[in-house]
């Protein structure tokens, strides 16, 4: 699904070059959960950055679904993110102008997705992530967790093969952090690829493999059991 060769990426000022990545290969298939940790700086939100196609490396090969795009396009990289990759932030990214309902739908409207065939499949996305009680609100209006849970519903609602989540749980706390932990847990049984950075040992013990970076290298890499524990339903949380 995801592949990188020799990955670099530096970034260059008047004054200073700084190395993000330097020579990372990684390897992510098809349906794994994936979590990338290490310290602040040493590279995370931009191999996620660069995963996600928002952004081309400066030196190495990328591969997305043995797709070779590390020169694409910013045209070309947006029309392959187009269904097949669904980003949630840590700062939620929301529209303040839009309510639940149509921040939610805003990826059908750039897909092209006829307004009825919308509406069906975002009052569906909306019971599952248990939000339509909250589908007229504007985001403000709705808590942290809630927010999150919005994100996510926009994420996922073209079905998209791969969720990128830059510190999806750090802007929450521990119980609204397992509520979006235990969406992206569920997506992943039903086959969707997950990469997930974050700073949490506990969360990214959801994970089935953690890659540890530091100053732009693989440090370590992990494989492990999916973290097992039962969680209270999103009604309860």
């Amino acid at each position: 699904m995801i592949k990188t060769k020799n990955l670099t990426k530096i970034f260059t000022t008047e004054e200073v070059e700084t190395t993000a990545l330097n020579n990372v290969n990684v390897e992510v298939q098809e349906g794994e959960f994936v979590a990338i940790m290490g310290p602040s700086g040493c590279g995370k939100s931009t191999f996620l950055h660069i995963s996600g196609m928002l952004d081309n490396p400066t030196d190495g090969e990328y591969y997305f679904m043995d797709e070779e795009v590390s020169k694409y396009s910013e045209k070309k990289r947006a029309n392959l993110r187009k269904g097949n990759i669904g980003f949630v932030f840590q700062s939620f990214n929301l529209i303040d102008e839009l309510t639940v309902f149509e921040n939610i739908e805003l990826p059908l409207l750039y897909l092209g997705i006829p307004s009825s065939d919308r509406k069906k499949k975002v009052n569906e996305t909306l019971e599952q992530l248990e939000l339509m009680p909250r589908k007229n609100h504007f985001p403000q209006q709705i808590s942290g967790g809630q927010q999150q849970r919005v994100a996510v519903a926009r994420a996922i609602i073209a079905n998209p093969k791969v969720i990128l989540a830059d510190e999806p749980t750090g802007n929450l706390d521990s119980t609204h952090g397992d509520e979006v932990m235990k969406i992206l847990v569920d997506l992943n049984e039903k086959g969707t690829t997950v990469v997930m950075v974050t700073h949490s040992p506990a969360y990214a013990d959801y994970a089935n493999r953690v890659i540890h970076l530091f100053d732009g290298h693989i440090v370590t890499e992990n494989l492990k059991e999916k973290y097992d524990r039962h969680m209270r339903p999103l009604s309860e949380v």
